[in-house]
């Protein structure tokens, strides 16, 4: 059980700090659990950061945005 908790412990500190704040208030001490959540904590960051980028793309395609001072009549 010691090991067990040691490698949770150590996977922990080892995490990006934005995953490492999520997963860090469970507790986990089950080296399983613990990876699958750091997974799926991963795979929503990916999907969020995705989805906000997708968004603003769309947001300015379309437009003319010319400088105010272009000279194309």
């Amino acid at each position: 059980m010691e090991a067990e908790n040691d490698k949770c412990v150590k996977f922990e500190s080892g995490l990006r700090p934005d995953i490492k704040h999520f997963i860090g208030f469970s507790q986990i001490r089950d080296f399983t659990t613990l990876v699958d959540k750091f997974r799926i904590c991963d795979e929503d960051g990916k999907a969020k950061t995705s989805y906000y980028k997708a968004l603003s793309d769309r947001r300015g395609k379309g437009q003319d945005r010319g400088k105010s001072y272009d000279n194309r009549g």
